[in-house]
Order: C-alpha cells, then structure tokens, then sequence
C-alpha cells in the first residue's frame, strides 16, 4: 500500500501540451483573446496586432480538434470545412462585434480604443430615441404579422379545394415572395407616387385630388403594412396549406354523416391540424417583422419624421450615418437578446399546451 501510495501520479491529460489536446489549446485560445483585448487597453497593443493573434489562437485551436479527430472520427471531419467556413462568415465577426460593444470605437475615426465596459449599454437602454423605435417596431409587428396570419389563412381555405385555373393563380399568389426586397420596395415606392402612382390615380379618379399617402404618419404605416403583408402572407398560406391538405377525407365524411356545422367542423377536425402550422407561421414572421429593414428604408426610410423608423433602421442610421459603431453593436446585441427572449417564451408557451393536450 505505501508503495502503491508513493507511486508518481500521471499527469492529467489537460495538461499534457500535444497537437491532439484541443481542450488545452481551446482554454489557451480564449485567454489569448482576453489578454489581447486587455491589451489594447492596458498595454497599448495596436488593434491589428490584438486581431491577428487571437485569429492565430482560433486557428491553432481548430488545427488541434482536427488531428485529435484524424483516422477516428470520420463524420465530424466531414462536415469541418463547412463548420470552418461558418465560422469565420458568422460567429467570428459576432464574437468580435461583440467585443466592439465594450469599447469606444467610431469607425470613421483612426483612434486606440479605450475600454469602456458596459457603458455603451447603458447609454442605449437610456436613449429615449431607442424606447421610441422599439414602440413602433411593435406596433409594425403587430399589425403586419396579424395581417398576414389573416390573408394567408383566407388564401390557404380558398386553395384548398380544386378549380379551374388553381396552379396558375397559386403561382401569380406565390410570385411577390420570391422578389427581393428591393424590387418590391421600388415596387411600392412607384405604386404609392403622389404623381402617377396607381393608388393616387384611383383616388383622384374618386375625389378629383391627388392622394399622398406617404405624406402622413398613418398613411405611410398603412402604406409599410401593406407592401410587407403583399410579399410574406404567401408563405403563411403555404404552411397552413399544407397543414389544410393533409386532414383525412374520412373525418370530413364522418362529420357529414353527423350534420355537423361548418364551425364545429372546423373547430374539431380543420383547427388541430393546423394549430402547429400557424404557431410556427406566427413565429417565423413575428421574427423577421422584428427585424424589418428593407421595405422601411426603401418606402419611407422612417418618414415622414421618424413615424415610421423601426429598431432595424435606427441601428442602420447609428452605425453608418452616426457612425457610432460600438453602440450600433450594443444595440444590435440588445435586440438579439430580446429575440431570443421571445422565442424561448414561445416555446414553452408551445410545450405547456402540448403537455397539458
């Protein structure tokens, strides 16, 4: 026993330096990125410099977890290039984003950068201009997202049953989701002129004035809810057209047989397969209406005034006509987090009534 007890121990395989012990050069990789954003501020380390050697710390952390999966894991091999490729696309310019947040950093400036902490937070959830835009960001989320629930909804009921001419005009229903936003916000752009555009023209045709639609808050937020639930309450219609399809004829004959309503037909048999469908729809499109842009800027970019500037806008204006960087960063993150707030609520709202069915 007291030899036994004596006996050295082996070293952890922690600790052991090799070019297969990627949990080492992982932690060594994440301190040499604290250290040198430290150093930037601490010891004057140039910004580049700061840049290359945390890349090189990454890089050396992956070339580990490459050969310590060489000749044994075939799979994650595989698919590494693609994770490799994801990560410098996505995930190293978030990290690094992330980084700009606790800084003070102006893109437009060749300046050092001075550490800051969470100020930049701070002055964001302060900032009365930012509570003003997430105000009208809700109220365009909730007014597009509910009109397209609705029209998608009516267009799936109408596609659901064959007639004549259903491929044809499924496909024209289909088209705007396939335009890219530029081409749907010139689109709209045109469509709302107060000169020649068709909305104008038909008003005048009724009042014999000119209509300017955008020239006015209500209007031009009627004006963005409009061309926003043209493009996306096609893709509503798809999910809850396919939910619509795959109900058995035979529950439809057996209600018949019953003569039950068209309501409680509806209720018991149509509804519950499409439940998950529309939650899912609901999800997807209160996402990407939380982030609307494209159809804002190109429409109305956020007039008249500041009516219409969504969140997605005001960060645009921050980083790029401000040029405010580090807090157009802290903001950006601040939204994420608020996202991911939502879906989370979302799906245990999801699993509760699951649970409880």
């Amino acid at each position: 026993m007291t030899a036994l007890s004596a006996a050295p121990r082996a070293p952890s395989p922690w600790l052991k330096p090799s070019w297969s012990n990627w949990r080492l050069a992982c932690v060594v990789a994440v301190l040499v990125i604290v250290l040198s954003i430290l150093g930037a501020k601490w010891t004057g380390l140039a910004l580049d410099v700061a840049f290359w050697v945390s890349l090189a710390a990454v890089a050396i952390a992956a070339l580990t977890i490459v050969v310590n999966a060489w000749g044994r894991y075939h799979g994650p091999l595989l698919v590494a290039p693609a994770l490799a490729l994801l990560f410098v696309m996505n995930i190293f310019p978030l990290m690094w984003s992330f980084g700009l947040s606790f800084f003070d950093y102006k893109a437009n400036r060749i300046k050092s950068l001075s550490f800051i902490g969470f100020d930049n937070y701070a002055r964001v959830l302060n900032d009365v201009d930012v509570w003003s835009r997430l105000q009208t960001t809700a109220l365009v989320v909730i007014l597009t997202v509910s009109c397209q629930m609705v029209i998608g909804f009516l267009l799936a009921l109408l596609f659901e049953r064959e007639f004549p001419g259903r491929r044809i005009l499924l496909m024209l229903v289909l088209m705007p989701m396939m335009l890219s936003f530029v081409a749907v916000g010139a689109f709209f752009r045109y469509y709302y002129d107060p000169t020649f555009g068709l909305v104008s023209q038909a008003w005048k045709a009724m009042t014999g004035e000119a209509l300017t639609l955008l020239a006015t808050p209500a209007g031009a937020m009627a004006g963005i809810v409009f061309a926003d639930s043209w493009m996306w309450s096609p893709f509503v219609m798809l999910l809850v057209l396919a939910g619509l399809v795959s109900v058995p004829r035979y529950l439809y004959e057996a209600a018949e047989v019953d003569r039950a309503s068209w309501w409680r037909k509806f209720r018991t048999i149509t509804f519950p397969y499409i439940r998950g469908l529309l939650m899912l729809a609901l999800l997807f499109r209160t996402i990407e209406a939380f982030k609307l842009f494209d159809v804002v800027y190109l429409v109305t970019q956020g007039g008249p005034g500041t009516s219409t500037e969504t969140i997605a806008v005001y960060v645009y204006r921050v980083a790029f006509q401000y040029f405010r960087t580090s807090q157009s960063t802290a903001l950006a993150y601040i939204l994420l987090f608020i996202v991911i707030v939502l879906t989370n609520l979302y799906l245990y709202l999801v699993r509760q009534r699951s649970r409880e069915a």
